[in-house]
């Protein structure tokens, strides 16, 4: 094992840094590297050219291809992302997005091939296969402006 390629298992730590990265089973506070493969594993913030998550959660993924399986993420964002049986609340993507049988929150990407998922806001240039969305850009434009004239009158309304 060269001293680019770090491997825990079972553990705790707060960063670990390298080049190839596998994490099994562990809770992390930040993963940064070249090529991150976690396995039910928990952190705060994966940052990698490479990521494959498979059972884990994280708050932040970053990187420039995700693979996310059975995970859940509060945001990802990435060049490609493959995602599978999970839950992101927010996930931006700048050119292709794979989401397959998966909840998002917020999806932005530039294609989106999609099976059986459901969205609250989708917004793309492509959209490839069944997705169900709550809201469209126009939806969600015509809400943003409802919710702004309803702040604004009852601030009209309220004395300091």
């Amino acid at each position: 094992m060269g001293k680019d390629v770090v491997e825990l298992s079972k553990g705790e730590a707060k960063l670990i840094e390298g080049e190839f990265i596998n994490v099994k089973q562990s809770r992390v506070r930040t993963v940064e590297g070249g090529h991150i493969e976690l396995q039910q594993v928990g952190a705060l913030s994966i940052d990698g050219d490479r990521v494959d998550v498979t059972q884990g959660a994280a708050l932040v993924l970053h990187g420039n291809e995700l693979t996310i399986n059975q995970s859940a993420c509060i945001l990802s964002s990435s060049n490609n992302t493959a995602m599978n049986f999970s839950f992101c609340p927010a996930s931006v993507t700048r050119n292709n997005s794979e989401v397959n049988k998966s909840a998002v929150g917020i999806m932005l990407s530039r294609e989106i091939k999609t099976e059986g998922t459901s969205s609250l806001v989708t917004i793309a240039q492509k959209v490839d296969g069944n997705i169900n969305t709550l809201l469209d850009w126009r939806s969600a434009l015509a809400l943003g402006a409802v919710l702004g004239g309803m702040i604004g009158l009852a601030k009209l309304f309220i004395k300091k």
